[in-house]
């Protein structure tokens, strides 16, 4: 019989805020949260304008929740310069019941998912594995 591989790494992300009027945050950590066999911790930055290699050194992947993009472009644009700089994987969360995702945003990255939980989780595993 198989068995599958047990993951035991602590998955640290940085998940990408800020004015959410569909409260899609939750909503992507409530996903999060539902997949009891996925490990995983959030790097939270004060100002997104001034994340340090430090910073980023701890960090292994970058989540862009795109429906909040348009309410806090320039924290995000700030997050995507960041993570280029510092070559972490951006995984693009599509807007929650939309597939139009902005154009800059899905030039950059790694990965784009939707909403199923077993998607996100398979692609937060997939872009990491470096």
């Amino acid at each position: 019989m198989f068995e599958e591989e047990k993951d035991d790494k602590i998955y640290n992300l940085l998940i990408s805020k800020g004015v959410d009027g569909n409260s899609e945050y939750s909503a992507f950590v409530e996903k999060l949260y539902s997949k009891n066999d996925f490990l995983w911790k959030e790097s939270v930055a004060g100002l997104y304008s001034n994340l340090s290699e430090n910073f980023f050194s701890k960090i292994d992947v970058i989540v862009i929740l795109s429906g909040l993009y348009s309410k806090n472009t320039e924290d995000m644009d700030n997050i995507v310069k960041a993570a280029m700089e510092y070559k972490k994987p951006i995984v693009i969360v599509k807007p929650q019941g939309l597939e139009d995702i902005p154009e800059n945003l899905e030039k950059i990255a790694t990965a784009i998912v939707g909403w199923n939980a077993n998607c996100i989780i398979d692609t937060l595993r997939e872009v990491n594995q470096d």
